[in-house]
């Protein structure tokens, strides 16, 4: 298959180059040249619009950031739907609004053009070791055709159901994460609050029955107040963001969600947004008076 990736930013570029290690010939569009060069120096052919890039592909990726940049790839000027060919796969990569996932593959499928939302979770370090989680959504036989292209990328693979049930999945995905790192954040400093070494305590929890790949990663982030980027806080205060917007049209009141996006919208305001997620511990801190 001729394939198309657009959005190769931290996790994209890894992604893109899966692909082509697996013999795909791959074609890629990105809005700054210079992201697409190393691409390019492994092989890939650079296209002057998503348009182009589609009209030349059998299924084009995309893992942009927003809904609206989804939107504006697909369905915007010169966009991916002005180029495909009745049968190309459009595979949605990027964590978005259920709900606009669909609207998307509606209008796709009046052209003609298939679609999978595919969004994936797993972070940088996954994406470059090619061990992501891929939750999609969509026709049987379209995951099906698509699976061995997926399969470069991705370790654990599951259809979840049509359209928009890959997101629904990474909203479930992201609500665990947020609350959890809501959690590691007041039990960080509840510890310090209460004079004991914080760095002790993670050792006891990693061995107990809280321990998780979060609180071992994070925790440690929080202790050690190293704040450098692993997954940028805004990325994680847009995707809560999400999870509200999906709970609200499924009528459900979804409290820790609330609570922790509202920690991110602090961040936010402190001009945290590209620090790494732990950097909420900041925020829980301040707001029990201790920084």
């Amino acid at each position: 298959m001729n394939v198309g990736f657009i959005g190769l930013g931290a996790m994209g570029r890894p992604m893109a180059l899966h692909l082509l290690k697996g013999g795909h010939p791959l074609g890629v569009y990105a809005r700054r040249p210079e992201s697409a060069r190393p691409l390019e120096e492994a092989g890939a052919k650079a296209y002057g619009s998503p348009a182009e890039l589609a009209a030349a592909c059998d299924a084009v990726f995309t893992i942009v950031t927003t809904t609206r940049d989804v939107e504006q790839v697909v369905l915007g000027e010169r966009g991916i739907a002005e180029g495909a060919r009745p049968g190309t796969v459009v595979v949605v990569m990027s964590t978005i609004d259920p709900a606009a996932s669909r609207r998307i593959a509606e209008e796709l499928e009046r052209r003609g053009v298939e679609m999978l939302d595919a969004p994936v979770s797993g972070g940088e370090i996954g994406a470059m070791a090619g061990t992501l989680s891929i939750m999609v959504g969509g026709k049987p036989e379209v995951f099906e055709r698509i699976r061995p292209l997926l399969e470069c990328m991705g370790k654990t693979i599951v259809r979840i159901g049509e359209s928009g049930a890959g997101q629904v999945a990474k909203m479930c995905t992201q609500l665990a994460i947020v609350a959890t790192l809501q959690g590691i954040a007041e039990a960080v400093t509840l510890a310090n609050a209460a004079g004991v070494d914080a760095s002790k305590v993670l050792d006891a929890l990693e061995k107990g029955a809280a321990a998780s790949h979060l609180l071992e990663l994070m925790g440690r982030r929080m202790v050690n107040r190293d704040f450098a980027p692993g997954v940028e806080a805004r990325l994680h205060h847009k995707d809560a963001q999400l999870v509200l917007e999906c709970a609200r049209d499924a009528g459900l009141a979804l409290p820790l969600a609330a609570l922790a996006t509202q920690t991110f919208n602090a961040l936010m305001a402190r001009g945290g947004g590209k620090l790494d997620s732990s950097a909420i511990v900041t925020v829980v801190e301040a707001a029990a008076g201790r920084r």
